[in-house]
């Protein structure tokens, strides 16, 4: 029987990270709060950001449990946080580094990539794929035994492709050589030089754009901003903007196609998570197209629940409880 007590899941992005509390046992959610984002645990700061944003959100969740959670014990917690490779010694610290931030031993912590508690949360009880798409990318699975596979999200300087930040940057390199006189011009290129607060016309706009990129504040996320006017663009029948959607739509279904082969999932259930995906609509179309054709049993569905309740299904193993 597992003793009383709270569990604690964990979703650590870059820009704010939340923490879930259940009740063990029957894992009744008691109450969420937010703290601030991490950054990769090698950055200068990234282990004290690291420790601050599991201290922080965990902090703001018993304040908001009933009662102000002055009998709050907690038993067994998982983090999926932003840039933590499954098997690495970044993984190892970043179990160290919960431990001591949570006051939890180690066989009652889990710590991974936040695409695992992803999956975690789509696919508590069985097999499946999750294809994640935001400003990054990453596709991971898991088969009928419990093996696990990735493809994909291996940062956006080598592997991009799919993301927000990759149909941006496509686009923006793209209007470049319209500039330039390597391709005929079309309205791809005054609409995201305009995103940028620069007019089409002026002299020296795309002098202005390549100091842009290289600026410390613009960064994949700059890239990534741009990518719904390539959608709105292509909405509109521009053909330049339809093709960068998708190649982004051929990427995402190679790596969904790589997990579902490195696993020996023939008709796999698929479930299309992150901002890109959610919001940009040819791409999504693209990714049931491409499937369509490479695993033509596949099926498109929606998550049973977000990358918290993926962690609190995993502490909740640890704990030796259930999450319901």
């Amino acid at each position: 029987m597992a003793e009383p007590g709270l569990l604690a899941g964990f979703d650590a992005g870059q820009t704010h990270t939340t923490c879930r509390l259940a009740r063990v046992g029957d894992g009744q959610v008691l109450a969420e709060g937010e703290g601030p984002g991490v950054c990769h645990l090698a950055a200068p700061d990234g282990e004290q950001r690291f420790r601050q944003a599991l201290r922080g959100a965990l902090a703001a969740a018993i304040d908001r449990l009933p009662g102000g959670g002055a009998d709050a014990r907690l038993r067994a917690a998982a983090v999926g946080a932003s840039g933590i490779e499954q098997g690495s010694a970044v993984q190892e610290r970043g179990q160290v580094l919960a431990a001591q931030a949570l006051g939890l031993p180690p066989q009652r912590l889990w710590v991974s990539g936040d695409e695992r508690t992803a999956l975690h949360g789509a696919f508590p009880d069985g097999a499946g794929i999750v294809v994640i798409s935001g400003t990054g990318t990453i596709a991971v699975g898991r088969n009928a035994a419990g093996q696990e596979h990735r493809c994909g999200g291996w940062g956006w300087l080598l592997d991009g492709a799919g993301a927000a930040m990759d149909i941006g940057r496509d686009g923006l390199a793209l209007s470049l050589r319209m500039a330039d006189g390597r391709r005929p011009d079309s309205p791809l290129r005054p609409a995201l030089w305009q995103a940028l607060g620069l007019e089409a016309d002026t002299p020296d706009a795309a002098q202005r754009i390549k100091a842009l990129v290289v600026t410390p504040a613009f960064g994949p996320a700059g890239f990534a901003r741009l990518a719904p006017v390539v959608q709105r663009l292509a909405s509109a029948g521009d053909r330049d903007a339809s093709r960068i959607l998708q190649r982004s739509a051929e990427a995402l279904t190679e790596m969904v196609a790589g997990v579902a082969a490195a696993l020996g999932l023939e008709a796999p259930a698929v479930c299309p998570m992150g901002g890109a995906l959610e919001h940009l609509e040819g791409l999504r179309r693209g990714l049931a197209t491409g499937l369509a054709a490479a695993l033509p049993g596949a099926q498109l569905q929606s998550a049973r629940g977000d990358a918290c309740a993926g962690a609190l299904h995993l502490a909740a193993r640890l704990a030796g409880g259930a999450t319901g």
